[in-house]
């Protein structure tokens, strides 16, 4: 393997580069696409940052997704800490046979046509936000009225969760999505969504309706299982698709070419979308750990070894992607890994794309003068240490 190593997991994107990764990892990767990371307890780990060998890792079970195995933050002294494996139902965390155990059952509910079939109803919700900007006027935060509501109406009405509900657990989810909230804070969070899916849970047993979380009810999952699930599919529906949006359109009111590309051909949303997703890799980064002794492409891991892999530099890679770091929403250069790869490959991924191809250009479509309120240097970005990379506000305005 190559004698190459990170000092530290670097987490400082340049000035005026929002949307590239932290220069430190692309010079990490033009290196090797394997680098020496040490952790704060003195693990030897592993970094990732070519495209060829993270999808290649995604894919073999010999790298685990086990809460209990994996040192999830390079800065963290775990020293004797005991990780407790994860929570009934949180199925990302889990290997084989417990992680189908949970998504099969899931599986044929979010499938390309089901997907598909929901286009009318996110186009309605779409155009609703869309009245509502334009009546109260410039500015907007599009966090706020955009980007948010959208996914969190969507994924609501999948999973049953009555949305004028969404009060008791969004703000809740957002704290320990963001990257910023203490251990106390987080743990709070925590319990109050469970609390509440608990109750909701209850209720449906008790009046079963037409969702997604109904629909298990007739399967031999416990409640606590049901708890577990229904988080794991609330945290992703609200948190990526969200961030997708407001940085999205970030990105395109700094590429004014591509915006202009965007508003002209209604039919460049498909690709524009996946370009998007590759472009910005808002889920930055997954950790797995070897279980055996292991030899990728020439490089020698060992068992136990826990790997980070950055999907932000693996989206980049130039063997993979010409002229990878330049927004190009014709590119046809598909296959990016965003959304993962393998058995944990994102199950909500078609719901996702739904959205994104109808808000996004209906939102530029309906605002053509759309741009920021304040200059770029100064749109909050999320912090490098949230799981989910995306902007804590976006200022923008247009001609009423």
């Amino acid at each position: 393997m190559t004698e190459h190593a990170l000092p530290a997991l670097p987490t400082e994107r340049r000035p005026g580069c929002p949307f590239d990764p932290p220069q430190e990892l692309v010079e990490a990767r033009e290196r090797s696409p394997i680098s020496r990371l040490p952790f704060a307890d003195g693990h030897q780990g592993l970094l990732v940052t070519g495209y060829d060998l993270a999808r290649s890792i995604l894919a073999d079970p010999r790298f685990s997704s086990r809460k209990e195995l994996m040192r999830h933050h390079p800065t963290i002294d775990y020293g004797d800490i005991e990780v407790p494996p994860a929570p009934p139902g949180e199925f990302l965390l889990m290997d084989e046979p417990r992680h189908s155990r949970y998504r099969k059952p899931l599986v044929g509910r979010f499938t390309v046509r089901r997907m598909r079939l929901l286009t009318e109803r996110v186009e309605q919700v779409t155009a609703a936000h869309l009245d509502a900007m334009e009546q109260a006027g410039p500015p907007a935060d599009l966090v706020t009225a955009f980007a948010k509501p959208i996914p969190a109406i969507m994924i609501c009405e999948l999973l049953g969760v009555p949305y004028e509900d969404r009060g008791s657990f969004q703000d809740d989810i957002d704290t320990f999505m963001n990257g910023e909230t203490s251990d106390e804070d987080l743990i709070a969070a925590y319990t109050a969504v469970q609390g509440y899916l608990a109750a909701l849970v209850a209720a449906k047993r008790a009046h079963p309706t037409d969702d997604v979380l109904s629909d298990l009810l007739d399967s031999d999952l416990t409640d606590e299982e049901l708890r577990g699930m229904a988080l794991i599919l609330l945290a992703a529906g609200l948190d990526t698709t969200a961030n997708m949006l407001a940085l999205g359109t970030f990105a395109l009111l700094e590429n004014p070419e591509q915006l202009a590309a965007l508003r002209a051909d209604p039919a460049l949303a498909g690709p524009a979308v996946e370009e998007l997703l590759r472009y910005l890799s808002v889920a930055k980064q997954f950790v797995r750990v070897a279980l055996e002794d292991v030899e990728l492409g020439g490089h020698p891991i060992k068992a136990g070894t826990t790997v980070i892999l950055s999907l932000g530099t693996a989206n980049r890679d130039p063997e993979r992607f010409p002229g990878p770091h330049r927004l190009d929403l014709r590119r046809q250069d598909g296959g990016h890994l965003a959304f993962g790869h393998g058995i944990h490959q994102c199950l909500g991924q078609q719901l996702a794309r739904v959205e994104l191809r109808v808000a996004l250009p209906a939102l530029v479509q309906r605002f053509p003068t759309l741009r920021l309120a304040v200059p770029a240097g100064q749109v909050a970005l999320r912090p490098e240490i949230a799981d989910i990379y995306g902007v804590k506000s976006l200022p923008v305005t247009w001609d009423a």
